[in-house]
């Protein structure tokens, strides 16, 4: 064994080489579609062997690839001259319940905070799913229930907790490091292995939240539908529009289980009477299922149904603009009834504009969303399906392109993205020229590179 090699087990209490009996365990992310195989696994527990973790791999001339969950690992490049630092072990959260703030390590993942700030009648802006990890949601970004009313979730976080390139740990906030802590709110790991954040949360104990499924064959109405709707919705009101292929499985409800299906789902911040009335245009078609109601805020991170357990998923994504009702008829006519191939398992837009367009003073590097829809196509993505899927979600996503703004939002890319759809060019050569300054020799290794 080498003095680099030896370095690396010490800097951590649990580091994996290949060979390694935990090595293959270790290396797998929630993203089963991407097979990482890093030059070695560190699991560190704190903040300190994070720190020994960076400068061995520095001495060893590996480079350093920060992960929490894995979530959106599929953009990563090869990993054989880098160490995998997961962060999972890490996960210890807290709720300031007087200056309602949380506070999360970087393996902290969404359910368990959402559950502990509603014993406190508070919420966070959380995603989609529950096991999502908190870091790398809310420094990309992060697009919750409460999006429309409340903006990115990136701009509720008040301070970051870091390792540097060259092993130092870093507090940033609006007065500490500001231009870190401006470059990390948009484009975290190209900066620093992300230790810990601390964020605002919202004074919120319930929400009239929930879905409404039909069966796919009523998409030809149900999406024209809620096309017209989300022109007028207030900003109140955050929802997403998918077509879903239900896999035949047990874990899947027997309602839906192998069904191909619409589903609306989403959060109106309003009394009940009032969330009814809103909704209403989208319940006159008589859906299937229909969960709408008055729900802790602590429930609202199940309500997309997404997989709680690793999956090989993988697709594309993109900002659209403002989608006309005749818009409807062209995702129809490639992911409609009788259009949609089996390999694409989902469809999905999510409505954004309101407070997703405006800028914040005192914004990071991403604060706002260039686009009134975010389009996600996606399937699994493993072995011979892997090609003809992602094949398969560029023919969906083509069908909008002329509504398209050419921008990109990176949580849901899941390939190499051009970073200048991303960042406007001015907000992009400042990250370039600050990452040039704190990470010369270019030793950490982000998902979505800068």
């Amino acid at each position: 064994m080498t003095d680099e090699s030896t370095a690396l087990r010490n800097a951590a209490r649990t580091v994996h080489l290949p060979g390694d009996d935990g090595y293959d365990a270790a290396r797998t992310g929630w993203s089963l579609a991407k097979d990482l195989r890093p030059a070695a696994v560190a699991e560190p527990e704190n903040a300190a062997e994070v720190a020994a973790v960076v400068r061995a791999a520095a001495t060893a001339g590996l480079r350093v690839a920060p992960q929490g969950t894995g979530h959106n690992s599929n953009p990563l490049s090869d990993l054989s001259g880098s160490v995998l630092l997961k962060t999972s072990r890490m996960n210890a959260i807290r709720i300031d319940p007087d200056t309602r703030t949380a506070r999360a390590e970087a393996g902290a993942v969404w359910l368990p905070i959402a559950e502990l700030a509603g014993k406190y009648k508070l919420a966070a802006l959380h995603g989609s799913s529950p096991d999502t990890g908190v870091i790398g949601y809310n420094l990309g970004g992060g697009i919750s229930w409460y999006a429309r009313s409340q903006g990115l979730a990136v701009n509720k976080v008040t301070a970051v907790e870091m390792v540097l390139a060259d092993g130092g740990f870093v507090r940033a906030d609006a007065d500490h490091d500001p231009d870190l802590f401006w470059a990390v709110r948009g484009a975290s790991a190209n900066f620093g292995v992300v230790t810990a954040v601390e964020f605002a949360l919202l004074e919120l104990e319930s929400a009239y939240a929930g879905m409404l499924a039909f069966d796919l064959a009523l998409a030809p109405r149900v999406l024209p539908r809620w096309l017209e709707w989300t022109a007028g919705a207030p900003e109140s009101a955050t929802t997403s529009y998918r077509h879903m292929q239900m896999p035949p499985l047990e874990a899947v409800p027997e309602p839906i289980r192998g069904r191909r299906l619409v589903v609306i789902d989403g959060a109106v911040l309003e009394d009940d009477a009032e969330a009814e009335r809103i909704l209403a245009p989208l319940r006159e078609f008589g859906p299937e299922i229909d969960t709408f109601g008055r729900m802790p805020a602590a429930a609202l991170p199940r309500i997309h149904m997404d997989p709680e357990q690793p999956t090989p998923g993988g697709g594309r994504g993109g900002l659209l603009d403002n989608l006309p009702v005749e818009a409807a008829g062209k995702l129809l006519s490639v992911a409609g009834p009788d259009t949609l191939s089996p390999l694409v398992a989902v469809t999905e837009l999510r409505h954004l504009g309101g407070a997703l367009s405006r800028r914040p003073s005192g914004g990071g590097a991403l604060s706002s969303l260039d686009g009134e829809f975010e389009m996600i196509t996606g399937g699994f993505v493993m072995g011979e399906a892997k090609e003809p899927t992602y094949a398969a979600c560029d023919v969906v996503m083509g069908s909008l392109a002329a509504y398209s703004r050419g921008k990109t939002y990176l949580p849901f890319q899941h390939a190499k993205a051009d970073p200048s759809a991303a960042f406007d060019e001015v907000t992009l050569q400042r990250l370039r020229q600050l990452r040039a300054s704190v990470d010369p020799r270019g030793l950490l290794q982000a998902n979505h590179e800068i």
